[in-house]
Order: C-alpha cells, then sequence, then structure tokens
C-alpha cells in the first residue's frame, strides 16, 4: 500500500506523522492507495474563518480604498499570530508562513499610503449585465431587442402601444428548482445547508426562496451555525414576505437586508452564549424571486450566478457572478495584485473580512434583476466555484436541461477535482408559459 500526502503529493513513510515535504500533519492528510489504483477514506485539514472585528471595503466603482484594505491585512495578520501560540508544529509553521506573505502585502500597500495614495485602481469587478433596450408601453418593463411582445405583461412592443383599455394576458413563468448538497471527499461531515422552496403571497401569487449558507468555526459549530441563518431566514420571510408594500426592489432589498441581519445576531449570540460554539459564523446568500424579479442578499463568498445561453452580459458573456466574495484573495484580485487563478489556491482564500454570525452586526450585499424564459439563477458553495471556472459552470448548467441532473453532474466533477470542501448548489431554471 503506497501512501502520499495530500496537500503536497509527496511519498510518506507509513509511520510519518508530518509530511517531510510540506509539513502538514498527516494524521488527517493521508490519501492511501491500494496495490489495484484505488483510492480509500480520504481527510484534509485547512483553515477557514471568518476575521473578527466589524471590516468595511468601500468603492467607487473604480477603485478600492486602500486604508480599507489594509485594515483587512492587518486582521487577517492578527488571526494568523493567534496561531503562533498553537502547540502543533505544522500549524505553527503555517501560521508563520502566512504572516511572511502578509506582511510583503501590508509593506506594499503601507509604502502606497506613506507616498499619499489614498486607493487602489480595479482591475477586475463584477461584469455589466445585459440591458433591456425596448420598454414596455404597458407595464414598463425592458424587453431584448427584437422582441415582438412584453415578456412581463404580453403588451405588443412593434412601435405602438396595445390599448390600456384592452385585457392583455401576462405570460407567466415557471421556476424549475433543485437544491443539493455534498459532503465531499475530505470533510467528515458537512457544514452547509441548503434551503429551495416557495412562499405564498396575497392574490394568488407566489414568491420562491432559495438559500446556501457555508458554515465554519469547527465541525459542530460550522454546521449549527449554517442551520441557524437558514432556519432564522425562512422563518422570518414567511412571517414577512406578504407584508411588503409596495412591491418594488428597495423594498424587497430592504427586507433580505433586516432577515440577513436577523440571522447575525442569533448566530452571534448563540456563538457568545454557548462555549462549544466559539468563534463560529457561516456565509449566507439569498435569492428571493416574486414574479418576474430576483432579489439577491449575500454574506460571505458564496456566490449566486446568472445564466442564459444568448448572454447575460453586454460583451455576451453566458454567466455572470451576481456577488462580490467578502474575502480578502477577492480583493488581491480587485487591485491586481494576484490572478483570479492564483486566487483558487491562494493560502488566505477561506478567510473572510465579512460573515454571518462572527461580529454583533454586518454589512449585506443587496441587487435585483429581471428574469426572463431560460434565465438560469445559480447558487453554490466555495466547495464548487473553487473546482470550477465560470465557463466550466455555465457550460454543464446551460447543456443540461434538468436542474437536478446539472447539481449532480457539478458535484461529481468537484469531488473528482479533489472535494476538499462540502459543496452545494441551487439551480433556478426560468421557463415559460401562456
Amino acid at each position: 500500500m503506497n501512501r502520499r500526502c495530500l496537500h503536497c503529493g509527496a511519498t510518506v513513510e507509513e509511520r510519518s506523522r508530518y509530511c517531510p515535504k510540506c509539513g502538514v500533519l498527516l494524521g488527517t492528510s493521508i490519501d492511501t492507495t491500494t496495490a489495484a489504483g484505488s483510492p480509500a477514506t480520504q481527510e484534509r485539514t485547512y483553515i477557514e474563518a471568518g476575521l473578527p472585528d466589524s471590516l468595511h471595503i468601500t468603492t467607487d466603482g473604480s477603485s478600492l480604498s486602500l486604508r480599507d484594505l489594509i485594515n483587512v491585512v492587518e486582521s487577517s495578520m492578527r488571526w494568523w499570530r493567534v496561531k503562533l501560540v498553537s502547540t502543533d508544529t505544522v500549524a505553527r509553521e503555517r501560521a508563520a508562513q502566512s504572516l511572511e506573505e502578509l506582511s510583503q502585502i501590508l509593506h506594499s500597500l503601507s509604502q502606497q499610503l506613506v507616498h499619499g495614495r489614498e486607493t487602489v485602481r480595479i482591475t477586475t469587478r463584477l461584469p455589466v449585465l445585459r440591458t433591456y433596450a425596448i420598454g414596455c408601453p404597458v407595464c414598463g418593463r425592458g424587453n431584448r431587442d427584437g422582441a415582438k411582445f412584453c415578456q412581463s405583461c404580453g403588451a405588443l412592443l412593434n412601435g405602438g402601444a396595445s390599448p390600456k383599455s384592452k385585457v392583455i394576458r401576462p405570460m407567466s413563468l415557471r421556476f424549475n428548482i433543485a437544491a443539493r448538497t455534498d459532503q465531499g471527499r475530505i470533510r467528515r461531515n458537512n457544514q452547509d445547508t441548503v434551503f429551495a422552496g416557495e412562499l405564498p403571497l396575497s392574490n394568488d401569487r407566489h414568491a420562491y426562496l432559495c438559500l446556501v449558507a457555508d458554515g465554519m468555526g469547527g465541525a459542530r459549530a460550522g454546521e449549527q451555525a449554517s442551520r441557524i441563518a437558514s432556519e432564522v431566514t425562512q422563518g422570518r420571510l414567511r412571517g414577512m414576505v406578504d407584508q411588503t408594500q409596495p412591491f418594488d426592489d428597495q423594498a424587497w432589498e430592504a427586507l433580505l437586508r433586516k432577515v440577513s441581519l436577523a440571522a447575525n445576531s442569533q448566530v452571534y449570540e448563540s456563538a457568545r452564549t454557548h462555549a462549544d460554539q466559539q468563534g463560529m459564523g457561516t456565509t449566507l446568500t439569498i435569492a428571493l424571486i416574486v414574479d418576474d424579479r430576483v432579489h439577491i442578499a449575500s454574506v460571505g463568498d458564496t456566490r449566486a450566478y446568472l445564466l442564459n445561453p444568448t448572454g447575460v452580459t453586454t460583451d455576451g458573456a453566458r454567466a455572470a457572478q451576481l456577488t462580490s466574495d467578502h474575502s480578502l484573495v477577492a480583493r488581491l484580485v480587485d487591485i491586481g495584485q494576484i490572478t483570479p487563478e492564483q486566487a483558487r489556491t491562494h493560502p488566505q482564500r477561506n478567510l473572510l473580512y465579512r460573515s454571518i454570525g462572527t461580529d454583533p452586526s454586518v454589512e449585506v450585499d443587496t441587487r435585483s434583476e429581471q428574469l426572463g424564459v431560460n434565465d438560469i439563477i445559480l447558487l453554490c458553495s466555495d466547495g464548487l466555484s473553487t473546482y470550477l471556472r465560470d465557463e466550466e459552470l455555465a457550460h454543464i448548467v446551460l447543456a443540461e436541461s434538468n436542474p437536478s441532473a446539472a447539481c449532480d453532474q457539478l458535484i461529481a466533477l468537484a469531488n473528482e477535482r479533489g472535494g476538499s470542501d462540502n459543496i452545494s448548489v441551487v439551480i433556478v431554471r426560468v421557463e415559460g408559459s401562456e
């Protein structure tokens, strides 16, 4: 039987406790392969955390606050310094390496601040989504170039308005939804929580709630954090979703912020009052679909995407990320310090500067987008996005008409490529019916 380190791939002795090449503790980081070549059970340890303190990143669309970014780096350094007192030699070595890397980043950013530079230019941001050039004369909603009828109300768009007195039958949208979560190949348990369900509204209207929460802070604590966030979100929305007036984007986004803050308070209080849950937190990304609009709220690095076979951005990309990752490496990519490819394997990639439950309050990102037939909303934890690029996500999801089968394919591929984390995905396919 051959044994190798899952972290670096080096061959290790049967009785070795630490990898001779990278120093990782082998008790939870061994890949055991039989003589026939079939992998045995694999486990791997790695670090993820929500940084303490209420940190904020400010952008103006083209630049990022240098002082804000330095605060995040300094907070990351404080977090790693705690690890230096660990009794585990490997943990201390990893902390030292991370501190050295962060020190170099801090030196670079600080020198810019010394020379009077307050902001750094952003090189990559969320893509500009498609625009709807033709306005409906009846309901005011936008439509794509070449459309003959409004996708929202069905009114005629060929250069003139249908008479407002005419009874128009709106086009209804159907939502085919699937949700999956998987433990992955390495983790001993699943700290992710997913939900997809329907929320009744008045006047025979319906809303659809989808969410993914990726817990952190130790096995049981992470599970508790994501579960609490999911339950609070569901409970609050069921009690408040039909009280939102008027039904516009601002009202729905305000509601999602309020619900997310309630989830944050509940997780924070639970961590504060239970010794075995101290330091726990979770990401939380919510998609609330009402009529032909999707309203998004996000905290952390769990992502929401919009996909369409004909393109969803001004440059025709078939997939666009609707959320920003609230992680240090995401901001380093923004300013060009590292590349997106480097970020996928960066040692700081699991350090979040914004998460649910690690502070008394948290800033929540929200946005709203119009949906049409053939659009797809995808939510996923970083257990999926770490292994699949955006174009790969789009190729698999758009090629498979069955959302359940698409979820299974994505999870299988992430596991095939390593499966080092829990993997969660929710897919909402928008379909039309007259």
